[in-house]
């Protein structure tokens, strides 16, 4: 019979986890039983694919405010704290400041504008141009930015960050001054001892500080890379890649996952006799067109994967070939040719016509954004994603 379809995602629903919980036995038990209730053929090279989040609450990997603030405290003493570049995220980054201005007396705050690291906008891009502001070269004042720009919600959460942010520290007894610049030079002006708070550009934003005067420079990363007082940790990424679970905790990106891939891939093997590949995924990247949000706000999109996953994409267009290479020729016989062709491409296609607009991104991150976008971050209880036909080609 002809196979009509193609690549196959699902969304499966499992229990809610908890600290403590046999993830893999759970993991596995779904998959199977999925299999069994919805008539699903287990093949190799199919992908099953975990939100870290159930990862780190199996794990227990929580710590509080008072976690953070103990940390900080430790690093920065008692000086005034520039901490720069946040993402403007209620659920990423206000408990994380909350610690952070609990274990500080005085916070300056330096916001990247127009948006932040992954897209959230302070203010429309367009309105620099009438202000005449130029966001590489001046730095503004809250009160300056307020006289050019006002008070501006974001566009889906209703926040004014600039308000919120500073209501935050202040409540926390710290006093706060807001400065706005996208250079990270600007803040060593007012201090050296600085928290930058990016996530993928931080190596270059602490090389940048050090090598101008900064005297103490962390990053979030270096916040809770070790456990305080028994508290969550992530040795790789301290707080980055943190959700808001209460208003006095976090949820830490998890630790240690490559065992727990290879122990759910060897089971699957176990019970079906198929080399199943297996990763652990946080935030996809995709940019949303109105928002102008780049999602990835974790370090990585996955923080492990079984082998299988390892590398890119090696394919070739097949509008071009049919455009171009075949382009004499029309129905069965196109067809044919388009399929030897796929049979027989080489191992490698970098840089071939053939292979131009096919995508040159990490399998992880390609199919960590496909797994993101499946389960989505609310309430549709599918914190597992089971993929078929992935690595299949038209020749199939």
């Amino acid at each position: 019979m002809e196979r009509v379809v193609g690549t196959t995602v699902r969304g499966l629903r499992g229990p809610i986890i908890n600290q403590g919980d046999n993830l893999e036995e759970i993991v596995v038990n779904t998959v199977l039983n999925a299999a069994e209730i919805e008539n699903i053929t287990i093949r190799d090279r199919d992908i099953v694919t975990i939100t870290e989040s159930i990862v780190a609450r199996a794990q227990g990997n929580y710590a509080t405010v008072d976690d953070i603030a103990t940390d900080v405290k430790a690093k920065f003493e008692e000086d005034t704290v520039g901490v720069i570049f946040p993402i403007l995220s209620r659920n990423r980054f206000s408990v994380c400041l909350r610690g952070i201005a609990r274990g500080l007396k005085k916070v300056v705050l330096m916001l990247s504008y127009p948006s932040d690291e992954v897209g959230n906008h302070l203010v429309n891009i367009d309105e620099l141009d009438v202000k005449g502001v130029n966001p590489w070269t001046d730095v503004l004042s809250e009160d300056e930015f307020r006289e050019h720009f006002g008070y501006n919600k974001h566009t889906f959460t209703g926040v004014d960050y600039i308000e919120y942010y500073k209501s935050i520290i202040e409540a926390e007894g710290a006093t706060c001054e807001v400065i706005f610049s996208n250079n990270p030079k600007t803040i060593l002006d007012y201090t050296k001892s600085v928290l930058t708070c990016d996530i993928h550009s931080r190596f270059r934003t602490k090389r940048i500080l050090t090598n101008n005067g900064a005297e103490k420079v962390y990053g979030l990363d270096d916040i809770l890379s070790e456990p305080i007082n028994n508290g969550g940790f992530n040795k790789d990424y301290g707080l980055l890649g943190s959700n808001k679970a209460t208003e006095e905790n976090v949820k830490l990106f998890p630790n240690n996952c490559q065992p727990i891939v290879d122990g759910i891939q060897e089971r699957l093997k176990e019970a079906t006799g198929k080399i199943v590949e297996v990763m652990v995924y946080g935030d996809g990247a995709f940019k949303d067109p109105v928002g102008k949000i780049w999602e990835l706000a974790d370090p990585v999109v996955s923080p492990a994967y079984t082998e299988g996953l390892e590398g890119t994409p090696n394919e070739v267009k097949l509008k071009y070939l049919a455009d171009n290479n075949f382009s004499h020729l029309q129905g069965d016989e196109l067809n044919q040719a388009i399929s030897e062709y796929i049979a027989n491409k080489n191992d490698d296609l970098v840089g071939a016509m053939e292979a131009q607009g096919t995508t040159p991104r990490k399998l992880t991150d390609l199919i960590g954004s496909l797994s993101d976008l499946t389960s989505g971050s609310g309430d549709k209880g599918t914190p597992f994603v089971y993929i078929q036909g992935y690595f299949d080609n038209y020749t199939k």
